[in-house]
């Protein structure tokens, strides 16, 4: 096996792709990671690493509708924001969101880094509910629009 071979990736490559990212609507959002199933080559499943600073949080509270997405602590603690409550969270922890999914989110209360795997599915549609900001985001192909649920209107009846 050769390092050229597009399906493995060598952890240098891995924290030299590192990239921080940040929510727009998030201003405690700050996170380093890496695409990890995307740049080998997967494209219907995501895997991410993420680094969440001490005192940051990961991206804004969230809940999907049509993918599902899950979380595994690698190293440090933080806390995890899932259906309104709050929960401890440390290395080893597996956190499931099935579709549709309740809302969740992670924030780094600590004084060390907290890392983790995330990853879901990749679909060519999505809904995804943001609860703390009333606001819902459409995202079919590379199009993405988001409204304000203020706006939202009632459509029916659908039978008959």
């Amino acid at each position: 096996m050769t390092d050229n071979t597009p399906f493995l990736l060598r952890s240098q490559a891995i924290e030299e792709s590192m990239q921080t990212f940040s929510h727009p609507w998030n201003p405690k959002s700050e996170l380093s990671g890496a695409y990890l199933a995307r740049t080998a080559g997967l494209k219907r499943t995501g895997v991410n690493i993420a680094r969440v600073p001490p005192g940051k949080e990961s991206f804004v509270y969230h809940a999907h509708y049509q993918e599902e997405e899950w979380i595994y602590i690698i190293s440090g603690q933080g806390i995890a924001e899932v259906d309104g409550l709050e929960v401890a969270v440390s290395q080893g922890d597996f956190m499931a969101f099935p579709t549709p999914a309740v809302a969740h989110h992670l924030r780094n209360d600590s004084d060390q880094d907290l890392v983790y795997l995330a990853g879901g599915e990749n679909l060519d549609m999505d809904v995804v509910d943001f609860p703390h900001l009333g606001k819902r985001m459409f995202r079919h192909g590379d199009r993405i629009d988001i409204f304000d649920l203020a706006d939202a209107m009632p459509f029916g009846p659908l039978d008959g």
